[in-house]
């Protein structure tokens, strides 16, 4: 005995039912269906074939039964006697069913590939849509998201409305035709059993939507548990987790916390594989004991002479194909409400606001310009509100209240070919300033401008083009050293990269590694030191050949004998180069051509090095802090030099 409807009505109706707790009270919003029928639109050609398909698949699912009785017919005697060529009659259905069967076969291939070029196409674009809006996302937008819920959005969300899309549409088509084609059918054969069999209907689909209701509450606490154990495997997977449980010593205080959440993890699925056990077994009973009733009823009628034998098998077999399109169109609302979840978690990435953006007209910022010039700038950084999601930041709600300024009438200028420093102290606004160079941010009132032309009437990519940047923490792909630096460069040829390398004082050390350029860097570079990647960093910045170099804190977390090597290689990249250095070392930046203090958003000191200690004030006061020794303990105080 087979569940109603086989194995795809059972998977439709077990899918309405997990997602029914969360999405049955949805309203279907006018403009996310225009837009999933938007993504649907360029597979207009392979959704007709698809549905063709669909339809002669329910037409054969429907003759098939029909066949079965007129076997039974033409083999039952009349009166004693078999009907003449009952043989042949037998032989001919036989193989005409057969044929059906094989026709079925390739049309559920045909079927398979349509739905496969659909949904991997809707995977494609709805992919590559939310991944090229999340790169012209703002960089607070990632200091804010979760990266493991973003990227669920890009694989979870994604291919859940891919699937719904298609489930759906095959689904909601299919099991209408079969169920019109099924019913009409039966009527013709007895519409005294046809009627009874729908009177009992109730009896299947109240339990389905019951069951659903507490299915879907244990699948929900199912994924609430399976996120939050794959949250802990991301975080002491990384390097630096990992790092840390071993320095604290807590492996098995991490095994024993993982075992509790895996745990709960099995105990949830034995409980969810329980519940739908249980549906399914009290679903085959109920379509047993309604084939048990066609069979007796129809029996009765057919000893009787009021209804053929075949025609009782035959609605015995489309009685199977009744109630499962019956209980998934019943659940049709839930089913289509489930795949709006999946999209709206799509869209509202998709919607999230590019706080910069390239207005028309825009243009290129003249090659070789390195003029910086900041005009009466002030900034504040958007509220979470502004660029973020709480669903990405697993919050309640989202910060709205409007951040201070953290610049504030900054003005000044760089001329070719200088180097100009921004020091103060931590939240002074100095990489903020850098930002805004780069236009990772627009500004808030005044203008930046570089190469005489404002940074918000330029084409990015010739702005990026300018501009190179080193920060603290130079980033490495999890690629090779050649791939890294092909970064800034994609056509460099190799005798490039080595000189590269060589400029930054770092190719002897990568021709010493067993790969050379080919050696893998390992996740975020780290089997390199810090002092190593930076070198490659400034290797990559190197190849770019950028006119303007930013230096965020390049050497702000390096022992003396890498800075020293960092310091030398950086001599290198900023020669015949216009420079904006931020650094907490003083020591870093006294050759600078000028040196501009910030203190809460606002330039209170600019000079050279010697002209800021003569007039004294913060910039003198911090480099008497950095450079005065103070004894801080008297152990430290007592020990002999």
């Amino acid at each position: 005995m087979t569940y109603p409807g086989g194995g795809a009505g059972m998977e439709t109706l077990m899918r309405s039912m997990r997602r029914g707790q969360t999405v049955e009270n949805r309203k279907i919003g006018k403009p996310t269906a225009k837009r999933i029928l938007s993504f649907a639109r360029p597979y207009r050609r392979e959704i007709a074939f698809f549905l063709v398909t669909i339809v002669v698949g329910a037409v054969i699912g429907v003759a098939t039964p029909l066949l079965a009785g007129r076997v039974v017919t033409a083999i039952t005697p009349t009166d004693g006697v078999m009907a003449a060529g009952a043989g042949r009659t037998v032989v001919t259905i036989a193989v005409v069913i057969a044929l059906l069967a094989l026709i079925s076969a390739g049309l559920s291939l045909v079927e398979r590939f349509y739905s496969a070029r659909i949904g991997e196409g809707l995977i494609y674009d709805l992919r590559t849509q939310v991944y090229d809006h999340v790169q012209h996302m703002p960089v607070q937008f990632f200091t804010r998201a979760q990266t493991g819920a973003l990227v669920s959005r890009l694989n979870g969300d994604v291919l859940g409305a891919q699937r719904a899309f298609t489930s759906t549409l095959s689904g909601v088509v299919g099991n209408l035709i079969q169920l019109v084609l099924t019913v009409v059918v039966m009527l013709t054969l007895s519409w005294q059993i046809t009627v009874l069999s729908l009177i009992l209907l109730p009896v299947f689909i109240l339990p389905a939507r019951r069951v659903g209701h507490r299915l879907a509450e244990i699948t929900k606490e199912s994924y609430d548990l399976g996120a939050k154990m794959n949250a802990t495997m991301t975080e002491r997977f990384g390097v630096a987790g990992a790092l840390l449980v071993k320095l604290f010593g807590r492996p098995e205080t991490e095994s024993g916390r993982f075992a509790e959440r895996a745990g709960r993890v099995r105990d949830i699925g034995v409980q969810s594989a329980m519940y739908s056990r249980t549906f399914f077994a009290a679903m085959m009973l109920v379509a047993a004991l309604a084939q048990a009733l066609v069979y007796g009823l129809g029996g009765w009628y057919a000893v009787r002479g009021s209804l053929d034998a075949g025609d009782v098998v035959a609605l015995a077999l489309l009685l199977t194909r009744l109630y499962g399109p019956i209980t998934a169109l019943s659940n049709v609302r839930i089913d289509v409400m489930g795949a709006l979840v999946s999209f709206d978690r799509v869209f509202e990435v998709l919607d999230l606001p590019p706080a910069i953006a390239e207005k028309p007209g825009a243009v290129d910022v003249p090659r070789g310009s390195s003029k910086i010039e900041f005009r009466d700038v002030a900034f504040r950084y958007p509220t979470a509100a502004e660029i973020s999601l709480a669903s990405l930041e697993d919050v309640a709600t989202l910060e709205r209240t409007v951040t201070a300024p953290v610049l504030r009438g900054v003005s000044f200028t760089v001329e070719p070919g200088q180097m100009v420093a921004l020091v103060g102290s931590s939240g002074a606004g100095k990489s903020t300033t850098s930002m805004l160079v780069s236009r990772m941010y627009d500004a808030t009132s005044g203008a930046v401008l570089v190469g005489d032309v404002d940074v918000r009437d330029a084409t990015l990519q010739s702005l990026r083009d300018t501009i190179g940047v080193v920060t603290q923490d130079a980033h490495l792909f999890h690629e090779t050293i050649a791939e890294n630096l092909r970064y800034a460069k994609p056509d460099a040829t190799d005798d490039e990269l080595w000189a590269a390398l060589a400029a930054a004082q770092i190719d002897t050390l990568v021709r010493a590694t067993p790969d050379g350029l080919d050696t893998v860097v390992g996740e975020r570079g780290y089997r390199f030191s810090g002092g190593e990647k930076q070198r490659i960093a400034i290797a990559r910045l190197l190849l770019k050949a950028p006119s303007i170099v930013i230096l965020d804190e390049a050497t702000a977390h390096l022992d003396s004998e890498s800075e020293a090597a960092v310091q030398q290689a950086l001599s290198t990249a900023l020669a015949g180069r216009t420079a904006l250095v931020i650094a907490h070392r003083l020591s870093t930046v006294r050759e600078a051509d000028q040196i501009l203090v910030l203190d809460q958003g606002r330039i209170v000191q600019r000079g050279t090095h010697e002209q800021l200690l003569a007039s004294g004030g913060l910039y003198a006061d911090l480099y008497r802090t950095q450079f005065t020794t103070t004894p801080t303990s008297p152990r430290l105080a007592d020990t002999p030099a």
